[in-house]
């Protein structure tokens, strides 16, 4: 239930993916993951509202972002960019050496359960010790976490973006798989 002076705006948030890597020159990157592992190699960048994750493996690239802003990226490797509202999977195949499969759950909650939901993700981000990054605008509150697994043949990273001014919770969950020859 919406309080009464809450109005319901479309989602902020965009998934985009591309088949090549994107210059970390369009986002203002605050915390990074690098992981070389079993022949690939992986970045994860966490910026203010979004993220962006690669993984390339012999010469084969993948690229997933999440953006509030997609008319700021480049159009090179380009392949798709869709909206994240409500529930939503996504699989794509690269060069058939790569699959991306992409979750996203975003919603808009009460300030009750905005805050409730925040407190929580944030204790999880401290305790796991994920990337997690905060800030306010105006006298809005905002968080984006990123928390990932590393295995000989994946990578599982799941995203959580928070805007408090109008209770948007957007998690995602990618899993990068080396696809067996």
């Amino acid at each position: 239930m919406q309080s009464p002076n809450k109005i319901i705006i479309p989602q902020p948030y965009h998934l985009a993916l591309f088949r090549s890597a994107v210059h970390p020159e369009f986002f203002e990157i605050e915390e990074r993951i690098e992981i070389q592992h079993a022949g690939y190699e992986f970045e994860g960048w966490l910026y203010k509202g979004g993220h962006v994750l690669r993984l390339e493996f012999e010469g084969t690239c993948a690229t997933e972002i999440i953006t509030p802003d997609p008319e700021h990226l480049p159009e090179r490797g380009h392949i798709n960019t869709m909206q994240c509202i409500g529930e939503r999977d996504h699989e794509q195949e690269f060069a058939e050496r790569l699959l991306v499969i992409s979750s996203m759950q975003s919603e808009q909650i009460s300030d009750h359960l905005f805050g409730d939901t925040y407190d929580e993700l944030r204790t999880f981000a401290l305790e796991s010790e994920a990337k997690m990054i905060e800030w306010t605008e105006d006298e809005f509150k905002h968080m984006s976490i990123l928390d990932y697994q590393r295995y000989n043949k994946q990578v599982h990273v799941q995203g959580y973006h928070l805007q408090s001014e109008h209770g948007h919770v957007l998690r995602t969950q990618a899993i990068f798989e080396i696809i067996a020859e």
